[in-house]
């Protein structure tokens, strides 16, 4: 009994180090906005990329009037994901918590 304690004690103390910082990503949601740098922050590598290309191609052609909406498009992305942080942060957790238990199972 006191063994399984002390392993989940280690576990949880283990995802807490390894756990993403809310207020890193947050900073680089406010400083870099539509980058998408956030999401790559918080391993969304997939989305974060497509949001950097998009703010890219919103930015390159903003002057023919055309890149606006691109360039909505992925702000409203970044108002939407400033209420996801927290959500993708205890996702990433969680998968943290189950890689480390069955590692300690086996």
């Amino acid at each position: 009994m006191r063994n399984d304690v002390n392993r989940q004690l280690l576990i949880e103390q283990r995802v807490t180090n390894e756990a993403k910082s809310p207020l890193v990503a947050y900073l680089l949601l406010f400083l870099l906005w539509g980058f998408g740098v956030h999401r790559m922050y918080l391993g969304r590598w997939a989305s974060g990329i497509f949001m950097l290309i998009l703010w890219g191609l919103g930015l390159l052609t903003a002057w023919i009037l055309v890149g606006w909406i691109p360039l909505a498009l992925v702000s409203v992305w970044v108002v939407i994901d400033i209420f996801l942080i927290p959500g993708m942060i205890q996702d990433d957790n969680a998968v943290n918590r189950q890689r480390m238990m069955a590692e300690t199972a086996r």
